[in-house]
């Protein structure tokens, strides 16, 4: 009989995850350009349409590029450690994979635990972004939607006194009508998920070329001095304003990990993944910057604290028709990442489901369509509610800590895979070599992610422990919170349920064994 502490740290074997690769019961219809596209779709997005102007008025102010810099490094050392362990273990799961096969069963559920801070309920951060647009844009063609349709029943209000929670503003309608548009796309099928991602995303791509080519003819060199404005006290401006800045634009590059939970969905896996992830990262990493530079070059960074920034940038260049577009385009990205995330999350579950971590429900997959369709449900109906009642700008540091202690554990299971299982092959692996420190292999780029990491969850957790101590717990109690409910959670059904607990296989994917692809 197992004890509880050989349970809690029981992995899986790299041999393990070889097999599941081929037995997930879903189908590989992902190639390349596809699974670039699903990065991009989920980078570009709430990351340039909202986070960029609260940060800059906030934080930053022109050396906003500067934050885009830091955290655009922090997350190449992450996508190459993503890419090499995406090659080696090219399975749906993400992190969450990676964490069971290294530092076993527990830190695995912290981590599919983290995954949803980082998805779901980024979803539904986003979800409310992507209403406030819509709201706009139809304002523009003439169709008036009342505030209480498009506003959170609470909402956050800033006072000297910090920040207190107001109930009775609405009931975003808007933000729920998007997460169902979504949910039922993704049931369909991921084929169709994926083509209609792929149009969205050049849309949206098309739209932002368009805001940077009218827009460098409006820029005021004016406004980018001074580049890094005077320190005002804390992480207002100043250097650790750029640092602070960073770690609220960092959630907006999680994008490429939602690649390497598309393993088993993947035509060529060891090839195609890592291929996907690097070109999402770069490709997005130049469009943060050019937009970024328009943005605060054409309006002075003090009027950019507005959820639609590039809408106000527009009205300064005087160009009614491209504010239009701009909205459009703006609809159009958030809605990519609202796909994005909860295809990735809906994966997760379905993985973590398989692995006894959670009910057999979300991985059950649909007899004919072949997506873990009930998960998805699920899960869309979570994200609805809290879309529909929640702020959004009390989510973002809350996800940003989760997607650093997810890229961090992913650095580390580089450097204990490499160390563990050194002929194991490796399709990609990441550059730069190493040194040997009392005969363990330390990687630099994984090194590198780790202290990065690092680098962006210090500001988070500093201001945390701030507010915490002016009075305002709700920050820290909504972490501490949530925290305490994965545990319970874990302790309740996962711990009892673990089938590598139990030394069981996976659970099959019920629904989906015996039954022939349509089409």
């Amino acid at each position: 009989m197992p004890t509880v502490s050989s349970r809690l740290f029981r992995r899986k074997t790299p041999d393990a995850i070889a097999r599941e690769t081929g037995e997930t019961g879903m189908r590989r219809t992902l190639g390349p350009v596809q699974l670039t596209l699903l990065g991009v779709g989920s980078i570009i997005g709430a990351g340039i349409y909202v986070m960029t102007g609260n940060a800059a008025a906030n934080f930053a102010g022109p050396a906003i590029l500067l934050s885009f810099v830091l955290a655009g490094l922090a997350c190449v050392f992450a996508a190459l450690s993503y890419a090499e362990l995406a090659s080696t273990m090219p399975v749906a799961g993400s992190a969450y994979t990676y964490a069971y096969v290294t530092t076993g069963e527990l830190s695995a559920w912290v981590i599919g635990w983290l995954m949803l801070l980082e998805y779901g309920i980024a979803g539904a951060a986003v979800a409310s972004g992507l209403s406030g647009y819509l709201a706009s844009l139809l304002s523009d063609l003439g169709v008036h939607v009342p505030a209480a349709l498009h506003v959170s029943l609470v909402s956050t209000v800033s006072t000297p006194d910090g920040q207190h929670l107001v109930w009775g503003g609405g009931v975003n309608v808007l933000a729920v009508a998007a997460i169902v548009a979504v949910v039922a796309l993704l049931v369909r099928g991921v084929a169709e998920s994926a083509a209609v991602n792929s149009v969205i995303v050049l849309v949206k791509l098309g739209v932002l070329l368009l805001f940077v080519l009218f827009g460098i003819g409006a820029i005021h060199r004016a406004n980018w001095v001074p580049f890094i404005p005077p320190n005002q006290g804390g992480f207002r401006f100043g250097v650790p304003g750029i640092f602070r800045a960073a770690s609220v634009i960092f959630f907006a590059y999680m994008g490429f990990e939602t690649v390497s939970t598309a393993g088993a969905e993947a035509r060529n896996p060891q090839r195609d993944m890592p291929r996907g992830i690097l070109s999402a990262l770069v490709l997005c990493t130049v469009a943060y910057l050019c937009v970024a530079a328009v943005l605060t070059g054409v309006v002075p960074y003090q009027r950019l604290g507005v959820p639609d920034p590039l809408a106000i940038a527009v009205d300064a260049m005087h160009q009614p028709l491209l504010g239009l577009v701009v909205k459009f385009g703006a609809v159009a990205g958030l809605s990519s990442v609202l796909l994005s995330l909860t295809y990735g999350q809906s994966r997760i579950f379905y993985t973590m489901a398989r692995d006894g971590l959670l009910p057999a429900l979300f991985g059950r997959l649909h007899p004919v369509r072949r997506t873990p369709w009930l998960g998805t449900i699920v899960l869309g109906v979570c994200m609805a509610a809290a879309a529909a009642i929640l702020p959004i700008g009390i989510i973002g540091d809350l996800v940003s800590l989760g997607t650093t202690c997810s890229f961090g554990i992913v650095c580390v299971t580089v450097i204990w895979h490499r160390n563990r299982f050194p002929d194991a092959v490796r399709p990609f692996r990441v550059p730069l070599g190493g040194v040997r420190v009392g005969g363990v292999w330390i990687g630099t780029v994984p090194s590198l992610g780790v202290a990065f990491c690092l680098l962006m969850a210090s500001p988070l957790l500093i201001d945390l422990v701030a507010e915490a101590s002016r009075g305002n717990m709700l920050p820290l109690s909504l972490l501490v919170g949530y925290v305490l409910l994965g545990a319970c959670a874990y302790v309740g059904y996962g711990y009892r349920h673990s089938r590598l607990g139990h030394d069981l296989p996976p659970i099959e994917a019920l629904g989906a064994v015996s039954v022939t692809p349509p089409g």
